[in-house]
């Protein structure tokens, strides 16, 4: 293990790598609901939101709740 690993208390371990992997989904599934819209279904730029998605759980949840249109 590394030692930034092993640091971490055991306790959250298991809900930080839970986290992680709910913030790749998150982000794997905008980018792929970006992919397969079209322009004029999204509010706003598509770049921009392929760029929000990045930022943490923010970004993806913006973009679900805000940035399609329906």
């Amino acid at each position: 293990m590394s030692r930034h690993r092993k640091s971490l208390d055991p306790r959250l371990r298991v809900p930080v790598a839970i986290a992680a992997v709910v913030q790749v989904v998150l982000t794997v599934a905008t980018l792929v609901d970006l992919r397969r819209r079209d322009a004029d279904q999204v509010k706003g730029p598509k770049k921009v939101w392929a760029a929000a998605a990045f930022v943490n759980f923010v970004g993806p949840i913006a973009y679900f709740v805000f940035g399609r249109r329906r």
